[in-house]
């Protein structure tokens, strides 16, 4: 029985082994499973390679791929070989450059890359001339770059020191690594050190594994440089380092700390999807081109303190877990963060934009309750961008809630200005587009398709109303180019009863209005400059109503003086008022348009109206305007009304106004200001007798204005000043 069962598990077993064999013969293991097979590197084998160097797109080339280096300190009598030999390969001068590959191989031990280098003084009066021609002017272009770098702060490395002849007893020495640099899928094992190095070829790091700490200290890079894919699986450092051409750290890992600090790039740096999760520094970087950090993981806190950037910065879809600083950072082109996700806190601290930039932020992920943005008060607000409301309303209320709970209103509203305009926008193209869930064909036809294509949309929405207008495309007989060229003056929607669009106009309308004149409640600067105008216009006009009254038989008309003081006095009330609403709104001519729309045609009709039919009435000899004479003093007049009432123990209080006094001009104004802001010196009112009518409908059409000025006065001041109004931040 027990032989039975042995023999039946060793059949079983011999089955299994042979399922097993078939399967691995059938599907093999997967490439990235597979190591290469290395070859130990032996001196004998080091010197042939050494002799025989190959030839790889036109450039000689030492190859030392698919080699396990032992440089270990127990190896030494290896090591200082290795060195030796190949230092001696590498920098035959007057010859074409040779370059090193190490692809595939595995460094054990630490790795002196810039011991391989040819070392060269340099100064200030001349370069070495053991290089050729184009390897000197490589070394040249560091002496403009260190030129360059005095924009932002005097350079520390002592190559710059040396060449800007700030070092006149001593020269800096460098290490030149002529040739290029092939390094993919090699693993090092150790420290890999190449400070005060300068590559006049290229560096391809691809997929290379650095197990130990980097220094790439003041190095400098003359051709592009590729770490793409590499893994630092210790800290790096490539403080002072200077690219001449473009980076690419695409992909790459850093899993310990990383130094930046101080570096050149001249060209595009391109960091995306590359994965930080240790302290970053880029502080005191400069960047020529663009800086591509799309898609990065900074796990934890990035610093960017006083870098400069000169061109376009990209951090779609960037993750900042901790803390982003770009405090005293410069920004010259638009800073890009669509899509990406703040959870901690962004600090914009004393940033500096240029005239052209912006921080661009769709999508942006951030919560007011859990993360912050910092920055200066008063100026951070204006830089944020997103191009429509929709999608981004959740965004802009957030940022919104986060400047309202650091105190910062002027930054919450000029949010709320932006959402405003945009709203105003969409409003706007919903009321002009050709929504073609109900276009006829003819406005389809004249909007820009053709009568196969009209028809074809017509035909669709019978079937099935289009829900955004990007659902054209799914027709055969729409192509792109047609989509391009008319998606703008299209709409997709609900078709609107002529009510709904009237409703639409006058929400645009009140919304058009509130945006001109005082940036939706956002700018009391603004609003105090269209006051301003308003107070100054209507007071021009009561004064000539008033004194300027007929020619004819026995004139009735103001002094010289008087004609000299009204309109010099109207000119400086008219220039200050516009200095204010030119420097405090975007489109200063769209603001005075609107004023002009709605204090000017009605009041000149009146005025014309006036004159054209003259005037015969008694009491012509005296103004129509009344002042209280039992009181002078600054008062309040919130339920004051244009007109003295009828009985008539009020005419004994309301005298007329003085004609003959010097200053009497000045009443006209307070008349203006009582009318507009519930503010004046002295309570002047209209007469009750003898009053022309249009004079009286003049004078009530600007206390009715003043009604709507004054809420805006007070809703813009509840917006702008803390405290005035709690109810702005409820949550």
């Amino acid at each position: 029985m027990l032989n039975a069962v042995i023999q039946k598990f060793s059949l079983c077993y011999s089955a299994l082994t042979l399922a097993l064999l078939c399967v691995l013969l059938l599907f093999p293991l997967p490439a990235f499973a597979a190591q290469p097979e290395r070859t130990p590197l032996t001196l004998e084998l080091l010197q042939e390679r050494l002799k025989t160097p190959t030839l790889r797109e036109g450039n000689l080339t030492v190859d030392l791929r698919e080699m396990v280096i032992d440089l270990r300190p127990e190896n030494s009598s290896f090591r200082d070989s290795f060195y030796k030999f190949v230092r001696k390969e590498l920098q035959k001068t007057g010859t074409k450059p040779v370059g090193l590959d190490l692809s595939y191989s595995l460094v054990q031990g630490d790795f002196i890359g810039s011991d391989l280098g040819l070392r060269t003084p340099l100064y200030a009066q001349a370069i070495a001339p053991i290089f050729t021609a184009i390897e000197q002017e490589q070394l040249e272009r560091l002496r403009l770059v260190c030129l360059q770098s005095l924009s932002i702060a005097f350079p520390n490395s002592k190559d710059c020191k040396s060449l800007l002849g700030t070092l006149s007893t001593t020269s800096s020495e460098i290490a030149v690594f002529r040739g290029a640099l092939t390094l993919v899928e090699t693993r090092f094992n150790g420290e890999v050190q190449f400070p005060h190095t300068f590559f006049l070829q290229s560096i391809d790091a691809e997929n290379a594994t650095f197990f130990k700490a980097t220094n790439w200290n003041e190095t400098r890079f003359g051709r592009p440089v590729s770490f793409d894919a590499a893994s630092f699986i210790q800290a790096s450092n490539f403080q002072g380092s200077i690219f001449f051409d473009k980076a690419n750290f695409r992909k790459a890992k850093f899993q310990e700390s990383v130094d930046f600090q101080g570096d050149f790039f001249v060209k595009n740096a391109n960091f995306n999807q590359a994965k930080f999760k240790q302290l970053v520094k880029f502080n005191n970087s400069l960047w020529q081109e663009d800086a591509d950090f799309s898609g990065v993981s900074f796990v934890n806190s990035a610093q960017f303190n006083k870098a400069n950037f000169n061109q376009f910065v990209f951090f779609k879809e960037a993750t900042f877990e901790k803390d982003i600083i770009f405090r005293e950072t410069q920004f010259n082109q638009s800073v890009n963060f669509h899509g990406a996700s703040i959870l901690n806190q962004a600090d914009f601290s004393d940033v500096r934009f240029g005239n052209a930039a912006f921080l661009n932020i769709p999508g942006l992920n951030f919560n007011s309750n859990q993360a912050k943005i910092l920055g200066n008060p008063g100026e951070i607000g204006n830089k944020f961008s997103v191009p429509t409301l929709q999608g981004n309303q959740n965004i802009l209320r957030n940022l919104g809630q986060n400047f309202r709970q650091q105190q910062q209103v002027a930054d919450a509203n000029q949010l709320e200005y932006l959402k405003q305009r945009l709203k105003l926008i969409e409003l706007s193209h919903n009321l002009v587009a050709i929504n073609i869930n109900n276009a006829s064909i003819s406005s389809l036809i004249n909007l820009g398709f053709s009568p196969t294509q009209g028809q074809a949309i017509r035909e669709r929405r019978e079937i099935k109303a289009f829900r955004n207008s990007s659902e054209l495309l799914t027709l055969a007989d729409i192509d792109l180019d047609t989509y391009d060229k008319l998606s703008d003056r299209l709409l997709a929607s609900e078709p609107l009863s002529l009510s709904m669009w009237l409703i639409q106009a006058f929400n645009w309308l009140l919304l058009s209005v509130l945006l001109l004149l005082s940036g939706y409640g956002t700018n009391f600067w603004l609003v105090f400059g269209v006051g301003g105008l308003a107070i100054a216009y209507f007071g021009l006009l009561f004064w000539l109503i008033d004194r300027y009254r007929r020619l004819r038989p026995v004139p009735i008309i103001p002094s010289y003086y008087e004609t000299i003081s009204i309109l010099t006095s109207f000119s400086c009330l008219t220039s200050l008022s516009l200095l204010a609403v030119f420097r405090n709104t975007e489109q200063p001519w769209l603001t005075l348009g609107c004023l002009f729309m709605i204090i000017v045609p009605v009041p000149l009709t009146l005025i014309w109206r006036l004159y054209q039919q003259g005037r015969y009435h008694d009491l012509m000899n005296f103004s129509y305007f009344t002042e209280d004479g039992t009181l002078r003093q600054l008062r309040l007049l919130i339920g004051r009304l244009p007109v003295i009432p009828r009985n008539p123990t009020f005419r004994e209080r309301y005298m007329p106004l003085l004609w003959n006094r010097r200053w009497n001009w000045l009443n006209y104004y307070d008349f203006s200001l009582n009318n507009l802001v519930r503010l004046g010196f002295n309570d002047i009112r209209l007469r009750d007798e003898h009053l022309p009518g249009i004079i009286a409908s003049l004078a009530w059409y600007q206390w009715s204005l003043g009604l709507l000025y004054i809420t805006l006065v007070l809703w813009t001041l509840s917006r702008t000043i803390p405290g005035l109004n709690l109810l702005i931040y409820l949550k």
